[in-house]
């Protein structure tokens, strides 16, 4: 059984923390049930599912912690890692940045997951669609689908009980043509897998690829783009907008590791470090991308408002570093917003006399934690505007470029779209900095 009911994961959490005798207990139980598909060269290479559920036991002596694991629930079992976990905490030295566990919080409840999943067979067909859609365009796909439902519970000996139950489905595929001269990309997550049409997403990336072939070169420099949400997001904290809000820390600006670290001191929070027009927040009880109950301690999620008006209004504090403050803990969204207005890519090219369209960035690697600088390589497609249309392909482009700079330099805002969990809108940006040539698809 991988999908626990918040009744059975309860129960089993219970039975555990009553085999402790360490000063505080904290155990967690995860499980999943996921199914995916892989295919290149228009052959599928793997399928698969996994069912799997384990357990993580945190036992405490004071200042002194230790943890184990298992994934067999049987009374031996469990008190063998409670055990194990207690014996690791006695030998472990105190932790300097102790904190206490939680008590009983309160949470809200995300919008409900999906109630149908994908099975074996609408894998296989999303990944024939796909597939098929480029073998009759004498086009090569490569593709990841996977999802399914995953829960999360936590319980601990000073009475704090948690859990919530999620669904999400990821597709990606690269399109190629058959010369290896032209390449697309295309990618998509949903809550409830109904939402995702493969093959749509598959005729955008065949689309990038045949237009993307006989790439001309352009003189590396500043350019207007037009930065896709895959441009944006795609890669998590190595990511443009994901370094940038990976990087809100509280501590690492204290402690000057940051671009939020205030000259003589302290951090920069309160300051407007962007164009007025960039809001970005958290809310798990967006029914678009609902997001998590709590924290991996427990500590209760809630709407937050990070950037407002280009202001930054909050940052993540830890609970040890909350502590240490005299402020309130925030417990690290799953997924952020960003607000947008109501243009499509499409009349975000319309609007552009000369540009480009970045499809999207890879290899990105951070150059300097003060400025929060950011280099790496456009990919998947790269075109240059004139005149409100796309004219040609162009060679990829390596960018030297903060998001601090970027967020100051917006032309325009379009519609947000999901990606990794979060709602990213495309970016019109003025002076976006590129600075060689690359010669890779």
């Amino acid at each position: 059984m991988a999908i626990y009911s918040k009744d059975e994961a309860q129960a089993l959490l219970k039975k555990v923390l009553s085999y402790s005798t360490a000063d505080e207990c904290a155990v967690s139980l995860n499980g999943r049930t996921t199914g995916n598909i892989r295919y290149a060269r228009n052959s599928v290479s793997t399928a698969g599912a996994q069912n799997s559920v384990s357990l993580v036991v945190e036992s405490r002596f004071g200042k002194r912690s230790g943890i184990a694991t298992c994934n067999e629930f049987d009374d031996a079992t469990l008190k063998r890692c409670v055990q194990r976990a207690e014996e690791i905490a006695k030998l472990a030295p105190e932790s300097p940045e102790y904190v206490p566990l939680l008590g009983p919080q309160t949470y809200v409840s995300p919008p409900s997951t999906a109630t149908t999943l994908l099975t074996a067979a609408t894998r296989a067909q999303a990944a024939a669609d796909s597939m098929n859609l480029c073998a009759a365009k004498n086009l090569t796909a490569a593709g990841f689908l996977d999802g399914g439902t995953r829960f999360q519970a936590i319980r601990n000996s000073k009475g704090l009980e948690a859990y919530q139950q999620s669904t999400n489905t990821d597709f990606s595929v690269t399109v190629r043509t058959a010369d290896g001269r032209g390449s697309g990309y295309a990618i998509a997550d949903v809550t409830d897998p109904a939402k995702l049409n493969a093959k749509a997403l598959t005729q955008r990336a065949a689309d990038k690829a045949l237009g993307s072939v006989n790439a001309k070169a352009i003189e590396p420099g500043k350019y207007t783009v037009i930065l896709e949400p895959a441009a944006l997001m795609d890669g998590g904290d190595l990511s443009l907008l994901g370094g940038l809000m990976y990087g809100l820390d509280a501590r690492s600006a204290d402690e000057g590791r940051s671009f939020m670290t205030k000259k003589g001191g302290g951090n920069r929070k309160g300051e407007k470090l962007f164009d007025e027009r960039v809001n970005i927040y958290s809310d798990p009880m967006n029914a678009e991308v609902p997001g998590s109950a709590f924290d991996g301690e427990g500590l209760p999620t809630k709407r937050l408002n990070w950037i407002e008006k280009g202001v930054v209004k909050q940052l993540y504090y830890s609970r040890f570093w909350a502590e240490k403050n005299k402020v309130a803990a925030t417990a690290f969204p799953s997924g952020f917003i960003m607000a947008g207005g109501t243009q499509s890519t499409a009349e975000l090219i319309k609007s552009t006399a000369k540009g480009i369209l970045v499809t999207r960035l890879w290899y990105i690697r951070e150059v300097d934690p003060q400025t929060l600088l950011y280099t790496g390589l456009t990919r998947d497609g790269t075109f240059y505007i004139e005149n409100g249309t796309i004219k040609f392909p162009i060679k990829n482009l390596r960018f030297n470029e903060s998001p601090i700079i970027m967020l100051n330099n917006i032309e325009a805002i379009g519609r947000p779209q999901r990606l990794a969990g979060c709602l990213i809108p495309p970016l019109k940006i003025r002076d976006f900095t590129f600075t060689s040539l690359s010669d890779a698809i």
